[in-house]
């Protein structure tokens, strides 16, 4: 192999090594990086990361295919390794709970969900560019003070945010849930970050140069650009969305999401473990639905957000 090469490309003692290589007569030999296959160890990695990440769920299935005297003999242990029809009779008395609509609670969490991940997609891509392509007074200050919001729990603004909630009239509505997220610190960050190096200073100005207004630009340029990491950053808030319960769990009476169903399969004074678990399954299974779909705009959304130029 060429050690100038290797000298531009790994660094002047990564070239030495190379000739002391050679001249021992075991040259480096030149290899094609792209044509590389992960080995056993990677493999097994791999799958241990995936055992690892999928049996809660699968734990919550066998759980739900068990009766309660089932779940309390199996110390220690899954109560059973294959699902049963007992699954099957949880799901259908979970869809027929008496204390809730299990569909309407599926509804408010798509709506929920489906409007936070649009608007925090546009409102993110709209303040990552303004702070990594346009150039204003006080940017860096702002930009750096809604990094500071990140560093603050959330559970701090409860009290206030609820008093807000609550003279607005929004207690116990789908607003509540909807508004004070519809952008987050880590969205505009994300699609700060990605846009610095996704989105030359040329293609802006060669926009504003032919007349383009600069929400033209934005919409024709920077989110076409944006696409892959606003993807991602649709999976994440999406999920964290579906998934969030404290908020709902404060500001909600009568409308319940679907990670405040499993808190009502719950007995006043005994537990179905079955059918609490099947209910945590099916609050889960339409997020797994979710990555199946998106997973390939995950991963390239990741890709194209570790490569510059």
């Amino acid at each position: 192999m060429n050690t100038g090469l290797i000298e531009n490309t790994a660094g002047r003692g990564a070239a030495r090594f190379a000739k002391k290589r050679a001249a021992t007569g075991r040259p480096i030999r030149a290899h094609n990086a792209s044509s590389r296959r992960p080995g056993g160890v990677t493999y097994a990695i791999l799958t241990f990361v995936f055992v690892v990440s999928v049996f809660p769920l699968y734990a919550s299935a066998m759980y739900g295919s068990s009766t309660t005297q089932e779940v309390a003999r199996a110390v220690g242990t899954l109560p059973t390794w294959f699902p049963t029809l007992t699954l099957l009779g949880n799901f259908r008395e979970v869809f027929a709970a008496s204390q809730f609509n299990f569909w309407t609670a599926f509804a408010n969490s798509v709506l929920v969900a489906v409007a936070v991940t649009a608007s925090t997609v546009f409102f993110s891509t709209l303040a990552g560019f303004s702070f990594a392509k346009l150039s204003f007074r006080g940017r860096q200050a702002l930009y750096l003070a809604v990094i500071a919001t990140l560093a603050i729990p959330a559970q701090i603004g409860t009290i206030p945010m609820f008093v807000m909630m609550n003279d607005f009239g929004w207690i116990d509505s789908l607003l509540a849930l909807t508004v004070p997220v519809l952008v987050s610190a880590f969205g505009v960050f994300w699609m700060t970050q990605y846009l610095q190096s996704a989105l030359p200073f040329e293609l802006v100005e060669a926009a504003r140069v032919d007349g383009a207004s600069m929400i033209r630009t934005f919409w024709s340029i920077a989110m076409p650009a944006a696409r892959p990491a606003a993807a991602t950053l649709a999976l994440f808030t999406f999920v964290g969305s579906w998934n969030s319960f404290f908020w709902p769990s404060v500001v909600m009476r009568s409308q319940l999401t679907m990670p405040l169903v499993v808190p009502q399969l719950r007995g006043a004074f005994t537990t179905d473990t079955g059918l609490v678990m099947s209910g945590v399954f099916l609050v889960a299974a339409p997020l797994l639905i979710v990555f199946v779909f998106a997973g390939k705009q995950l991963v390239s959304g990741v890709m194209a957000g570790a490569v510059k130029g």
